[in-house]
């Protein structure tokens, strides 16, 4: 069992890049492939990106790709997303979470953190 806590959203002028963390507060996300899901009001969640146990493969959605990072530090029992270019549509409840196998749906998720709102302004 992992519990996962995100951290470092808040709000941002479109155009600018923003770095979210998630860390482990209880468990070892070294077990984990891990990923970033949003979810903007009244839509449903969507897949941002994952990484693999190792680090060495990710994975990203369609409305990211090309201007985010995934990366890991197992040592440090955290995860990071970074987006750059945001834009307004950006603007949602980010969440990550943990899986045994990876990939693309939030089914196959165990784990989830609390969610970190990013907002990005026009």
């Amino acid at each position: 069992q992992v519990h996962l806590v995100e951290s470092g959203g808040g709000l941002v002028q479109a155009g600018d890049s923003l770095k979210l963390s998630c860390a482990a507060s209880e468990g070892y996300i070294s077990r984990y492939c891990m990923g970033w899901f949003r979810q903007a009001l009244g839509k449903e969640r969507e897949f941002v990106g994952a990484i693999e146990w190792s680090g060495t493969v990710t994975s990203y959605g369609d409305s990211v790709k090309g201007r985010s990072t995934i990366w890991r530090d197992n040592d440090r029992n955290a995860v990071y997303l970074q987006i750059d270019l945001l834009k307004p549509e950006d603007t949602a409840v980010y969440y990550c979470a943990a899986a045994q196998g990876f990939g693309e749906s939030a089914t196959l998720y165990d784990y989830w953190g609390q969610g970190t709102q990013v907002t990005v302004s026009s």
